[in-house]
């Protein structure tokens, strides 16, 4: 079937569609999407991030063309869980940054460039969510190109920096890194989509360096060597407790930039 008789996904840009899987929740928001990669009137698709083990889910990916490649972001279970069996359903490889997480192919390099259903892909790798993060630069589509952000960006909200495996030393450095790519489309895996890649990451940058303030203040008020939990309850004092754990790897990625 080609993808724009699949009603099940939805375009996000010249080259891209994404399906939205069914894991809602406070981290995932709406769901991970998973997007599908095709030129225009190509037979052929690359699939990023098959995301969690749904069957419904994988066949409608399946159906969106002849999947020659799989590709993931990171490796958190909601981006991952069903690549092995998408593997499976489809034969194509998948590749990630991580060779754990690989199927059939190649660990991804950083400043790679991939040709896959008829669509040039550049690969970065863009770490501080977590260590094995990466983004997938498409230069061709459209006027300004997109960038698939995986949870480095989101469509909205800020995304968690996972210490100890992610960091964000690293995180910052990724921000400006994709800054440097100039107002492409954002193609994030959770939250829709965004119009301007280096405006975001502007406004990532300034809501980082916010809170680093408020993680001096909160240390200020409480003593240098205040706890994870402690700095938690100072800074996010009306924290939902079903993201709390969330706000603490946060913290803790914040306390160890700031202690060196």
């Amino acid at each position: 079937m080609h993808a724009e008789t699949n009603s099940a996904l939805v375009r996000s840009s010249d080259l891209t569609r994404y399906r939205l899987a069914p894991n809602p929740g406070p981290m995932s928001l709406e769901g991970t999407q998973s997007y599908v990669i095709a030129a225009p009137e190509s037979g052929r698709v690359a699939v990023v991030d098959p995301g969690p083990l749904d069957e419904t889910h994988l066949q409608e990916l399946a159906a969106a063309g002849r999947v020659e490649l799989v590709l993931i972001t990171h490796h958190h279970i909601d981006h991952t869980e069903a690549s092995a069996r998408f593997h499976e359903l489809t034969g194509a490889p998948v590749r990630a940054l991580d060779a754990a997480l690989c199927h059939g192919g190649e660990p991804l390099r950083d400043g790679e460039t991939i040709e896959s259903a008829g669509v040039r892909i550049d690969v970065l790798a863009t770490p501080g969510h977590t260590a094995d993060s990466v983004s997938f630069h498409l230069p061709e589509d459209g006027a300004r190109g997109s960038v698939l952000t995986g949870d480095t960006i989101l469509g909205r909200g800020t995304t968690i920096i996972a210490y100890p495996d992610g960091r964000l030393g690293p995180y910052l450095d990724s921000l400006a890194r994709l800054q440097a790519l100039g107002p492409a489309t954002v193609l994030p895996a959770h939250g829709g989509t965004l119009p301007d890649l280096a405006a975001v990451c502007r406004e990532y940058s300034d809501h980082r360096y916010q809170r680093l303030e408020q993680i001096r203040a909160a240390l200020g008020a409480l003593g240098g060597d205040a706890s994870v939990a402690a700095v938690t309850d100072h800074v996010y004092f009306d924290i939902d407790p079903s993201v709390r754990g969330a706000a603490e790897a946060s913290v803790a990625a914040q306390l160890d930039y700031l202690r060196g």
